[in-house]
């Protein structure tokens, strides 16, 4: 079986939410965590969470991105039973055999979005549409050719000799002005 956990290909999660979740729990995509209703009061770290972020189950952290991940039976069961005790501890749900069941569901639903190759790269856009959540999810493989560093956003490469002009900047006289 195949679960969804977090993966961080850069610090951005660190600045855009209020609380990243943390490399490699296991994810849920939280969206119980919002009302629809208040959506548009949520500040700004708020809304980038209901917009991209899937939930942490450990931190109750945000990550804008989750890699589909093997996970023994073992794994999934531990997962259920972390978010059950999350739900009643942090969103007071009446009982721990309530809650059990739901995050059953929820951890479900999250194994539903595994079915695709291990590795491959899960993002979700959650949006409101006429008053109702709606949740869209993207998938990115990586390159076959290419297994090391296959999700790098960038590539840098060295060039020498092309010939073309070196800047050079003078940062201690860079706030001066000249004189007239």
């Amino acid at each position: 079986m195949k679960l969804p956990r977090t993966i961080r290909l850069d610090p951005s999660d660190t600045f855009v939410f209020r609380r990243p979740a943390e490399p490699g729990e296991w994810v849920v995509t939280g969206s119980f965590l919002f009302d629809p209703a208040q959506v548009e009061s949520l500040d700004a770290k708020g809304r980038t969470a209901f917009r991209s972020g899937f939930l942490g189950i450990v931190s109750f952290g945000w990550s804008t991105l989750a890699v589909v991940t093997q996970a023994s039976a073992g794994e999934r069961e531990a997962a259920v039973e972390q978010l059950a005790a999350q739900l009643v501890a942090k969103l007071g749900a009446p009982d721990l055999a309530a809650a059990r069941a739901a995050a059953e569901e929820e951890i479900g639903f999250a194994a539903s979005l595994c079915d695709h190759p291990e590795g491959t790269l899960l993002a979700l856009h959650r949006t409101l549409e006429a008053g109702e959540m709606r949740e869209r999810f993207r998938t990115l493989q990586p390159r076959g050719d290419r297994p090391k560093d296959a999700f790098r956003a960038f590539e840098f490469l060295d060039v020498d000799g092309e010939g073309e002009p070196v800047e050079e900047v003078d940062l201690l006289n860079l706030g001066k002005k000249s004189a007239p």
